[in-house]
């Protein structure tokens, strides 16, 4: 009689138990649309890359409806200095001028949306890659940014060239592809009324595509653990009234101000909630959707 190894019975256990915690999630979730900002470190790291897009193919195996949406900041950065093409950022966005737009397009729409495809096929998946300008997915406009002068405390309007906002979210066309068990992967390039091309900030455009498509939850990966109070500790949960209080009161500050603002706007334009979630931890999408504790900070409706 073979003697049981019982290392690998304790091993065999835990991952039973793991499947065990994680079914009624599965559950839970099948049949929902949940909607993945997907940048920073994680999509830097190449072995995080490849986890990344096996935990979407695991998403939609069990019935579950992922929409990535991405960033690529860093990789626009070295194409436009490779090109020698000087570039600025004012209050954390680039200044897009007609060069910088089309550098950007193809960077984002091209080399990064068309890899991440890639590594979804290669790990079982359908995915089809978009940008916001395919099929009118995302009609922009140009964003206004208004800063004081502090010499002459005058408004000035900033002028930022070619970055946008999302006026309008074709939501049913995203629906119709996942209906088709596709895996959308878009690109944060959005087209004007008169056919212009927007850099849209990737978070802004994750959040407005989470709100069209009533996504049960947005997740926004990051390079940070999620919200951290006063001294220093997560705050696994808040309520869109008491996210705000945190800005007005300084707790919630600097570059977390814009994301907490994208996730309020996606869960008041029709998100069930959204979650920030630190990219930088391996399956943390899996850990947030599929375990009782989560992970990151959860912005929840009123």
């Amino acid at each position: 009689m073979k003697r049981i190894d019982l290392k690998r019975r304790a091993e065999w256990l835990s991952k039973a138990g793991i499947l065990t915690e994680a079914l009624p999630f599965m559950r839970r979730y099948s049949d929902k649309t949940v909607v993945v900002k997907y940048g920073g470190h994680a999509m830097g790291d190449d072995d995080l890359a490849l986890k990344f897009a096996a935990d979407i193919v695991l998403m939609k195996q069990v019935g579950m409806h992922p929409i990535v949406v991405h960033g690529g900041g860093p990789q626009i950065g070295r194409m436009l200095e490779r090109l020698a093409i000087k570039s600025e950022f004012v209050d954390g966005l680039r200044v897009t001028d007609k060069a910088t737009v089309e550098i950007v397009e193809m960077v984002l729409s091209g080399a990064i949306n068309k890899g991440i495809v890639a590594a979804i096929n290669a790990a079982g998946g359908k995915a089809i890659g978009l940008s916001g300008k395919d099929g009118g997915l995302i009609t922009a406009r140009r964003l206004r940014r208004t800063k004081i002068d502090p010499d002459s405390n005058i408004e000035k309007v900033l002028d930022l060239g070619f970055v946008g906002e999302p006026v309008a979210v074709e939501g049913d066309m995203l629906r119709r592809l996942v209906a088709q068990d596709l895996i959308p992967v878009v690109a944060p390039i959005g087209a004007g009324e008169d056919g212009e091309t927007y850099n849209i900030n990737a978070d802004t455009a994750a959040g407005a595509i989470a709100a069209a498509v009533d996504a049960s939850r947005f997740l926004l990966l990051t390079d940070v653990e999620g919200v951290l109070d006063k001294e220093g500790r997560l705050m696994p949960e808040l309520s869109v009234a008491e996210a705000q209080a945190l800005i007005a009161d300084g707790t919630i500050s600097g570059g977390m101000i814009p994301k907490i603002e994208t996730c309020i706007e996606a869960v008041r334009g029709g998100a069930e909630g959204a979650v920030i979630i630190d990219g930088r931890v391996q399956h943390g999408v899996l850990l947030e959707l599929f375990t009782s504790h989560g992970m990151g900070t959860w912005i929840k409706r009123d």
